[in-house]
Order: structure tokens, then C-alpha cells, then sequence
């Protein structure tokens, strides 16, 4: 079905931000222990603002999705404040990473770019007991793509040319194809420096979506999480992109709008439409905008449109998922997965993400995320 978005967002950024920790109890299954970080000693019934702290208590272990990194460590802030009795940390060591400790059973919920694939659920029924892990919509956004280009302020590509940059088929930045679409911008004659994700991540298999639709005659790899193209170079995590661009002459490379900051300038992407489009929340919105859910059961996988041509929408988006049980949790961990998790899906912890760059998630959708929440068992 197609969903029509209706709220506006905006757009601000945020500093990167890495929570870690090993933590003693997860929902689906695993007793390692470790280090902890976060509040502690709190009534378990105690509440702050219309956070609902319930029975929830212990230590609560995330991973994954880099993408959301602020975002979480906003909502572990606020959340902390309410159910001090509840530490919660979350690792942001990329889609594949947060996935693979999920099925391993080391993680209360995994954050991942891209919904689960069906040999990933395969695997999480072995730690979710009687269910399977399932796709909750969290988290919206761009992805922009950062460069670095002394003179260019303004520089705009489309899909194709895109493609060969990042599969080293367009190699300066004087090419003509990039002349054409920037008549009027002083090119230099530098070298591209491509920077791609050195980890599996989702952002990765986002961006090779976009151009594997967007630009099927010049992108001929599959889009994974991990990266396929030949040559560029790589950095770990969204923030290790994000400083090579800054720091190298020539650099182009894509990130979640949040770590395009401190100066670092996006490209508007041509899409077909009247006008070339900015990297922003709202632009990113009217393209989630034509998201189909596209999950079974209780799964709330999206299907998103990476060719939209429609005016004002920016074509690169993502949608970060947080990946839980839908049964077989720990009795002991399953109040604090579905209290911080319904927090992150109310009215208040989406309405937090407009303030760090991201985009709230459609409201027929997140109705549905609450409901499946609600649901875990």
C-alpha cells in the first residue's frame, strides 16, 4: 500500500556519538557479562514524562546500525532519567555486525540498515526459541553524498555518473560527465578519492540499492553489505568516512546526513525532476513517503522507491530497523527491550529524531511498530 507522509521535518546535526559495553543480559538468549555503563537503582515502577518504566531492569546490550547512533544515545539519555534501573548500551559496529550478534544470541535487539534477509531469520529462530526475529522501522534519513573539492561549493550528480565514480570509472574531476552537469562550477583536474564502508553495512547495501535501480546500465554488482566495487578506498563506520572526506583533497564518499557536518559539503542529486535535490530530512521524507510494507506476519519490512522522480524528493534513503524477538525472549530481559523500545516509538522519542537530522517514521507505519511491540512476548 502506499503511505502518505504528512509530517515535515527538519534538519540538524549532531556529532557522532559511540556507546559501548558488554552487558550480562539480552533478549533472546545470551548470559555473557561485562563491563557496564548507564544508571542504576531505581523503583522499576518508576516513571519520567509519559516513559513507562514498568518491571524493567538489568542491563540491555544493542548493536549495529551505526546510522542511528545519535539517535540512540539521545533516546538511552532520556530514557536513563526515567528507568535508572535499566543501563543501556548500544554498539555501533555496523548492520552486519549488529545482525550476526543478534543470531549469536550476544544482543537484546540488533539496529540494521536494511531488513533481515530470509537466511538471517533462519538463523534467529535458533535464539528466539518459539519465534524469529522480526524488522521494527525506527529510524528514516538521507544519505548524503559528502566531497571535498576546493573552489566547488555547489556540485550536482546524477545516478550514472555517480556509479562510475564509485566503480572507478570516472577517475577526475574534471571528466566531462561531471562537466555537464555542472556548467558553471570551475572543476579542477583532481583526483577522485572514492571512500566507501570498510564494514558490512546497511548504509552500504542502501546506497548500492539506489544505484543498482537508479543506474542499471553502469552499476553491475548486487547490492550487499558488504562493499563490491572495484578500487576506492574505505574507512570504518559512517564517522570514518565522514573524516576522510574532510581531511582529503578530492574525496567523495556517502553518509548519513547527521555526519555530514563541520563544513563538509553534499552533492544535490539530479534525479529527472525539474530540479536537482538536496540531502534533507524533508526531501528524504517524500521519497519514504512511496515506502511499501512489505513484511509477513508481524515483520514490518519497507520496500522503498529509489527512482522516484518526483519534485522536492531525495532518492537516497534508508530506513534503520531495530531487529527483535517476536517470541522466546528472556523473561528476566524482556520488560526493558519492550520498555526502551516502545519509548523509541512514542510520540516523544519520534519526535526527538527531527532534531538530530533524521526523519520520524510515517505514522500509519509507526502505529504498527507500537502494536508489534506491544506484542513481543
Amino acid at each position: 500500500m502506499k503511505l502518505q507522509r504528512k509530517n515535515r521535518l527538519r534538519a540538524l546535526s549532531l556529532g557522532a556519538i559511540a556507546v559501548s559495553g558488554a552487558l550480562a543480559l539480552t533478549a533472546c538468549g545470551s548470559d555473557d557479562t561485562g563491563d557496564t555503563t548507564g544508571g542504576g537503582g531505581a523503583s522499576s515502577s518508576a516513571k519520567a514524562g509519559n516513559i513507562k518504566c514498568d518491571d524493567a531492569k538489568g542491563q540491555l546490550l544493542g548493536s549495529g546500525s551505526s546510522a542511528q547512533a545519535n539517535a540512540i544515545e539521545a533516546w538511552r539519555k532520556t530514557y536513563s532519567q526515567a528507568c535508572s534501573g535499566v543501563q543501556v548500551n548500544y554498539k555501533p559496529d555496523g548492520s552486519g555486525a549488529g545482525i550476526e550478534a543478534f543470531n549469536q544470541g550476544q544482543v537484546a535487539f540488533a539496529g540494521s540498515d536494511s531488513a533481515l534477509k530470509p537466511e538471517e531469520v533462519t538463523a534467529s529462530k535458533k535464539v528466539c526459541k518459539t519465534g524469529q526475529g522480526i524488522d521494527l522501522p525506527m529510524v528514516g534519513g538521507p544519505i548524503a553524498v559528502a566531497y571535498n573539492l576546493d573552489g566547488v561549493d555547489n556540485l550536482v550528480l546524477d545516478a550514472p555518473t555517480l556509479a562510475k565514480i564509485f566503480d572507478s570509472k570516472i577517475t577526475k574531476w574534471d571528466d566531462k560527465a561531471i562537466k555537464a552537469l555542472n556548467p558553471d562550477a570551475k572543476l579542477p583536474s583532481t583526483k577522485i578519492q572514492a571512500f566507501h564502508r570498510s564494514d558490512e553495512s546497511g548504509t552500504t547495501d542502501n546506497f548500492t540499492k539506489y544505484l543498482g535501480e537508479a543506474a542499471k546500465s553502469d552499476w553491475k554488482y548486487e547490492h550487499e553489505k558488504a562493499w563490491k566495487a572495484s578500487g576506492g578506498q574505505s574507512a570504518q563506520g559512517s564517522s570514518g568516512v565522514a573524516q576522510q572526506v574532510k581531511q582529503t583533497a578530492g574525496a567523495i564518499g556517502y553518509m548519513e546526513l547527521s555526519y555530514a557536518k563541520d563544513g563538509v559539503k553534499t552533492v544535490d542529486i539530479d534525479t529527472g525532476a525539474s530540479a536537482p535535490v538536496k540531502a534533507t530530512t524533508e526531501n528524504a521524507s517524500k521519497a519514504i513517503a512511496d515506502a511499501k510494507i512489505i513484511g509477513s506476519g508481524k515483520d514490518l519490512a519497507l520496500e522503498l522507491n529509489y527512482t522516484t522522480k518526483a519534485d522536492g524528493a531525495y532518492p537516497i534513503v534508508l530506513v534503520t530497523y531495530e531487529i527483535a524477538c517476536d517470541k522466546g525472549n528472556k523473561a528476566e530481559t524482556l520488560p526493558a527491550t519492550k520498555s526502551f523500545l516502545t519509548y523509541m516509538a512514542s510520540d516523544e522519542g519520534q519526535a526527538a529524531l527531527a532534531d538530530l537530522g533524521y526523519a520520524p517514521i510515517p505514522t500509519e507505519i509507526n502505529a504498527k511498530v507500537r502494536e508489534t511491540i506491544a506484542s513481543l512476548s
